[in-house]
Parts: C-alpha cells; structure tokens; sequence
C-alpha cells in the first residue's frame, strides 16, 4: 500500500526508447503494481518493430516520434543508447519543463543531462541491472541540481519494488556499473561455467543449469541476509581434505579471484573512457 501511495496507478511514464532496458523495467513496475500498462508510452525508430509489439503487448502507447511520450508523462525514462542521448534531448527540450527524466545512460553525467534540457527539468541518474525484469534487480541512483526530495522518493520507491536501490555519489556510477550494471553478464558466464563442468561429469543439462543457478542464488542471499562475512561463508564450507577445498584450491591456481576483480576494473575503465569519448 505505501509504495502504491508512492506512486499512483495513474502515474503516466514515458520511455525514451523500448529495448531491453526499456522492457525489463516496465515489466517489474506493472508486475510490482505500480503502474498500468495503459499509462505508458514509449518511442522507437520506425525499424524497431519487435521491441514495439513488446511495449504494446503491456498496454503501452507506442510512437516513433519522442515529444508525444514526453508531453504525455510526468516521469520519463532515457533509455536510448548513450550517444543518441543528445539528439533525443535536444527533440523534447522544448517541452522539458516540469517533467522528471530518469537517465539510465552510461557515461553520461548529470551536468551533461541537465544541459541538453531547460532549467525547469528535474534530472536523475540511476544504474539499474537486468535482473530487474524478474524483480531482483540492484539499482543506485544520484540526484540531479533540480531534483526535489519527493523526485528520489519515487525513483527509490520505483525501483526498491523491483529490487534495491540506494543513493550514491556521482563518483561512484561508473565502478558501480562495472559490479552490479555489468555484473550479471559474469555471473551468467559463471552459471553456464558451472553447468558444462557438471555436464562433463555426468549431470543432464537441464538440470545442471537449474543447480549452478539456483547455488548463485542462494549463497547471494546467504551474503545479504546473514550479514556474515563471504570469506567466513566460503570456510564454513570447505571441510578439510574435501570436494570444496580442492575445488577452491584450482580457482586459486588459475588466478580466479585476481580474473573477477580484474572484470571489474577493466569494465569502469571502459566507463570512464565512454564519458570522454562522447
């Protein structure tokens, strides 16, 4: 009930682009209730059909031009690739005034956002995951020179309710990209990792998928719930002379704590080169 108060079923949302991004939050905040299907809108190149019909299967408006999604909403999502950010921005400028927009595009900051629209216009960054779309995403958020406390409130709330969401500094999006934005792709490759070694030894397929993901799962939620530390999680497990510490012995041969942690730097640098390139 509070989060509905937050929000309103009658909250008009308009996204500045439909793909995956687009999709997987739309999903998670109609599946949350916080929105209906018929209160979105959403813009696309005229090529973009499939990701159309996705936005129209939720009831959504669809358009190919970007002011009818802006005049229309109160909150609205860039969710365009980051380079066609300016363009977009520069379509809507005119009638900016008065609305949120909720940026999740990489590498561009928040000055730059708030210099392609008029001074009126409220600004938010957030940094959400694709794990969103299942309502287990993790999301951070900074606030932009005009946004109001009621403004991160409702993001908070619009994002909690698919996952979490906590705000941070400007300085941190682009490591924060690289571990939770990025993330996932690792921990898919692990998953499939993990599934082909039980594959090899005997295991089905289907059911090697549905136990490496289901063991991230759940030592994911052993971190966040216990509050004990990894390391002390990760002894509790590993009897001596068995199955586990030999296994965590070969990770350590190959360097399998330096190759994570090295993802991570090697994805906020690509962040950070992104926001001079542009």
């Amino acid at each position: 009930m509070q989060l509905k108060s937050a929000c309103g079923a009658l909250l008009k949302m308009g996204f500045l682009g439909g793909g995956k991004t687009a999709q997987a939050m739309a999903q998670g905040f109609i599946s949350a209730g916080l929105v209906d299907g018929k209160n979105l809108r959403a813009s696309f190149s005229p090529q973009d059909e499939a990701n159309m019909v996705v936005f129209r299967g939720l009831g959504a408006q669809t358009f190919t031009e970007n002011l009818p999604v802006v005049q229309d909403s109160q909150v609205v999502f860039i969710t365009v690739k980051p380079w066609i950010v300016p363009l977009v921005l520069d379509s809507v400028k005119s009638i900016s005034g008065g609305k949120l927009f909720i940026s999740v595009a990489m590498g561009l900051k928040l000055a730059d956002l708030e210099q392609s629209l008029v001074p009126e216009a409220r600004v938010i960054r957030v940094m959400p995951n694709i794990p969103t779309l299942v309502r287990a995403g993790a999301a951070v958020f900074v606030r932009g020179e005009k946004a109001t406390e009621q403004d991160c409130t409702l993001t908070q709330t619009l994002f909690e309710s698919v996952g979490t969401c906590d705000e941070v500094t400007e300085a941190l999006i682009d490591p924060i990209t690289a571990l939770s934005g990025s993330g996932p792709g690792y921990v898919f490759t692990m998953i499939e990792a993990m599934a082909d070694g039980a594959v090899k030894m005997g295991l089905s397929r289907d059911l090697a998928y549905k136990l490496a993901a289901q063991t991230v799962m759940g030592a994911g939620k052993m971190v966040r719930e216990t509050g004990i530390h990894p390391g002390q999680l990760k002894d509790d497990v590993a009897s001596p002379g068995g199955s586990t510490i030999h296994g965590l012995s070969f990770l350590e041969k190959n360097a399998f704590r330096y190759i994570v942690a090295g993802a991570i730097e090697a994805a906020t640098n690509r962040c950070r080169e992104f926001s001079t390139e542009k």
